[in-house]
């Protein structure tokens, strides 16, 4: 669906730092993204685009190690929200600072080490289209530190958590006013101890085993899955041709 503005708290926007080329060529085929480089201006920044409306950013690595995707929060007040971090034990990463005239960023740890951004909008929005194939859909909190993490994010943005019917699959929605805008779970025991606590981001295709063997075909790979999620749909976990994870997911009909 078209999205031209979002609450304060929902995730506004993902974007990764990573080899640009490669997730440009990935992608594309992938999903059907028309990129663009925002110039030089922009560090080279690429805007992401289906249908004529935004829906990623790609951008030169930074960091050391794998490339990953970054989500974002939307926040009225950057500066605000990074004494709210600090205060709830999280570390900051990059202050607040202004990223040209589209808005206002920050980029943060929380307690148990996740990192995570937030953007106070000028110009640019968020999403321009979500839940719709080729399209953001999903966030996902892997944490080695379920209370923490709750108490952490309810106090930053104020989620309450609702805890998900099965025991045996431990699941907490992230809810604001009654509706679920992320998602939250333990780090599974067969999960690589060097893998630390991360937000992982899904998007939207309409089949998933046909998502994955595109995947395959292009030169990523699938970690997990297609596996089927009651009432939610078909998921999978992959890697792209960079090597930065994020996930797939055919919702159910």
């Amino acid at each position: 669906m078209k999205k031209d503005d979002f609450a304060p708290g929902e995730v506004c926007w993902v974007d990764c730092g990573t080899d640009v080329d490669k997730a440009t060529a990935f992608y594309k085929a992938l999903f059907g993204w028309t990129v663009e480089d925002m110039g030089a201006e922009s560090g080279g920044y690429r805007m992401a685009s289906k249908g004529g409306r935004e829906v990623a950013g790609l951008g030169p690595q930074q960091s050391p190690g794998p490339p990953f995707w970054s989500v974002y929060f939307r926040v009225d007040d950057v500066a605000k929200t990074a004494e709210l971090v600090t205060g709830g034990g999280g570390s900051v990463l990059v202050g607040p600072m202004e990223v040209l005239e589209a808005g206002h960023m920050a980029v943060f740890t929380d307690p148990v080490g996740a990192a995570f951004s937030v953007w106070q909008p000028k110009s640019h929005k968020g999403f321009g289209l979500v839940d719709e194939p080729g399209s953001y859909c999903w966030a996902e909190l892997v944490t080695t530190d379920v209370a923490a993490s709750k108490k952490f994010y309810g106090d930053v943005f104020g989620f309450t958590a609702k805890e998900g019917p099965d025991p045996s699959m431990p699941y907490t929605e992230l809810q604001l006013d009654d509706r679920s805008v992320a998602g939250m779970m333990p780090k599974p025991a067969e999960m690589p101890a060097e893998v630390p606590p991360y937000w992982g981001v899904y998007f939207t295709v309409e089949a998933a085993d046909a998502a994955v063997a595109r995947i395959g075909e292009l030169g990523g790979t699938t970690v997990f899955g297609p596996m089927d999620i009651p009432s939610v749909g078909r998921f999978a976990n992959c890697v792209d041709t960079a090597g930065a994870m994020f996930s797939i997911l055919e919702p159910q009909g």
